[in-house]
């Protein structure tokens, strides 16, 4: 087994841990970034919609595919309010491949069909596209690799509280400006959306499995649905799905191994909203571990207090949020408009104390 030495190892070559490289490489640090995937960005598992105060990012990766200018939501009564929730439609694939570009310009090196196995709190056995088992002894490790993130396994961290989705891409009737959120008990521990991409449109839904554990039945129902409005049609050019983390925030130093992104449970409890908080942990944890390793011992703690301190409120807000309605799912009381008024972030008795 032939064995590299760098300084930093990450896993994961998602928003995050090409952020973290980028970042870290900017510095001048060794940087290796290693993703299973046998292409950055493929398969597409989200519904690609990001904040305006991502636009730099998304200008950079030249991922942008249209502007977004509201939210409708509807209630379970049918009842629909709008308010002003100006955004950007990416193409999620570019946006990744166009980050891992950036990392590499800056010096990291990003490979791709190569899979994390172990961790022995020294040295990391990645399985290379060849089948060769290959060790590499960084002074630090990013876990970047999502909600089921192997690297926090192998340090011991026990496994996220997650909720699942499915999604269809559908084409769209006509041009559409805003984003549509469906809140019904038929999807209890998440909610329905349908966000529009040019000609077409993320049609989809999320679910806790404990509640609801087929997730095809309402999603075509939604569809449906959708086609009888004429906001889109029949077809269904597109499947994916995946798990968003929707337990809060965990530890996110465990020694020389530190944690980002959606490995780190910075993904919004409610909204499933995950790419900002991933480009703002990498970067941050990319530029600790430059500081750290330039010889700043305080360095790596300071990031995880920013993390806290960036995200911590509204994490902790949402999760208190998900705990009251996990209450009542499947039960008259998640049928009714204020119990669901009270858990999204479209009203304002979401923030009431």
């Amino acid at each position: 087994m032939n064995k590299i030495k760098l300084d930093l190892l990450i896993v994961g070559a998602g928003p995050a841990g090409t952020a973290a490289a980028r970042a870290a490489a900017d510095k001048g640090l060794r940087v290796l970034c290693v993703d299973r995937r046998a292409q950055i960005g493929l398969p597409v598992q989200c519904a690609e919609f990001v904040p305006m105060p991502l636009l730099r990012t998304v200008h950079e990766t030249r991922a942008r595919v249209q502007d977004v200018a509201g939210m409708m939501t509807v209630l379970p009564s049918g009842l629909e309010h709008h308010s002003v929730f100006p955004g950007i439609m990416i193409d999620r694939g570019r946006f990744d491949q166009g980050l891992a570009e950036l990392a590499q310009a800056a010096g990291a090196e990003v490979n791709t069909r190569s899979t994390f196995l172990a961790w022995d709190g020294r040295h990391a056995q990645i399985k290379l596209p060849s089948g060769e088992i290959q060790a590499v002894e960084p002074l630090l490790m990013v876990a970047a690799d999502g909600p089921h993130s192997p690297v926090a396994e192998a340090i011991g961290l026990p496994h996220q509280q997650v909720v699942y989705t499915r999604q269809y891409t559908v084409p769209l009737s006509h041009p559409y400006a805003d984003t549509d959120i469906f809140l019904s008990d038929a999807f209890p521990g998440g909610y329905g959306w349908l966000f529009p991409r040019g000609p077409v449109a993320n049609l989809g839904l999320g679910a806790d499995k404990r509640f609801e554990d087929n997730l095809k039945l309402p999603l075509e129902h939604l569809h449906q649905q959708m086609v009888e409005r004429g906001i889109i049609g029949p077809e269904v050019l597109g499947r994916t799905g995946g798990a968003i983390p929707v337990g809060g925030l965990r530890p996110m130093i465990h020694g020389n191994v530190l944690l980002c992104g959606d490995a780190a449970g910075l993904t919004h409890p409610i909204t499933g909203a995950g790419i900002p908080a991933a480009v703002i942990s990498g970067e941050a944890v990319g530029l600790a571990a430059a500081t750290f390793l330039s010889g700043d011992e305080d360095a790596l703690e300071s990031y995880e207090e920013d993390m806290q301190d960036q995200f911590g409120p509204a994490l902790r807000r949402a999760v208190q949020r998900r705990t009251s309605l996990e209450a009542v799912w499947r039960k008259p009381a998640a049928r009714e408009d204020q119990v669901m008024r009270s858990a999204w972030i479209a009203f304002d008795e979401y923030f009431a104390a």
